[in-house]
This record gives C-alpha cells, sequence and structure tokens, in this order.
C-alpha cells in the first residue's frame, strides 16, 4: 500500500463561510499515484469542519439557517464568558460536523455523487487562513 500526504491552505472569511474544494482535491489525486483508494481529508481547527454537499445556493443558504438554529450565534457560551472571544457558537458548529470526511478513489478519481462535492466550512467569526491535510492511501 502507497500513502501520499500532502496539505494546501485556503483563505476563508468566517462567519459559515462555506467554500468548495472539490477542484483541489481531485487535483491533488491527478497529480498522486493512488489508483484505487482512499482519500481522508481533514482541517486541523476547532471552528472549522470537512463535510460533502451539494454546492448549491439554496443547499447552503439551508445549511446556515440550520446551524443558527442548533448553535445560535447569539446565545449564551461558556467559552465566551471565558475567554471573551465571542466564537463560543464557532467552536459547537464544528464538533457537530467534524474536522474530516474520508471517500474512496477508483480509477484516480473522488467516487463522489454527481451533485456531491467537498466544502470546508468555517464556522469562526472572522477571516482565517485554514489549512486542509489530504492523506491518500491505496495503489
Amino acid at each position: 500500500m502507497k500513502i501520499f500526504t500532502i496539505e494546501f491552505e485556503i483563505d476563508t472569511q468566517g462567519n459559515t463561510d462555506i467554500l468548495d474544494i472539490t477542484g483541489k482535491v481531485e487535483e491533488i489525486i491527478r497529480s498522486s499515484d493512488i489508483e484505487t483508494g482512499i482519500c481522508v481529508l481533514f482541517t486541523p481547527s476547532s471552528t472549522s469542519s470537512l463535510t460533502t454537499i451539494e454546492f448549491e445556493p439554496g443547499c447552503l443558504e439551508d445549511l446556515k439557517r440550520s446551524f443558527e438554529r442548533i448553535a445560535p450565534s447569539t446565545d449564551r457560551y461558556a467559552h465566551n464568558a471565558r475567554w471573551g472571544d465571542g466564537n463560543g457558537h464557532s467552536h459547537i458548529r464544528a464538533a457537530l460536523l467534524g474536522a474530516s470526511v474520508t471517500i474512496p478513489i477508483q480509477n484516480h478519481r473522488l467516487t463522489l455523487g454527481t451533485w456531491q462535492q467537498i466544502i470546508l466550512v468555517d464556522f469562526d467569526i472572522r477571516p482565517r487562513r485554514r489549512q486542509v491535510k489530504v492523506q491518500l492511501l491505496g495503489e
């Protein structure tokens, strides 16, 4: 089994900024010699997440509104009381969505569904430069 590891950075606007990173990940897979295996993506951050969705304005707006209902930015958070940074809701949202995603690779391609893209969601309250770790395992 081969293992190929790389990372890239992406600038975000914060406040539930949703970015499609599918093309970048596909480019990385094409540059590797992994034909069949898995792609593991991870963001080393406690206020950003990775998942898949149909990257369409309606879905993106629905996702943002859902997180505002689940972990409202205006609620009281003990994290904010302790640190005074105002991003308690960001930590909760990121923990619920998760920091990683794993997708099978076949024929040097991600096996995503027709309308499925990989997204990075930055829940923090300010612009950030986020890292995405990519690890490909396979043959």
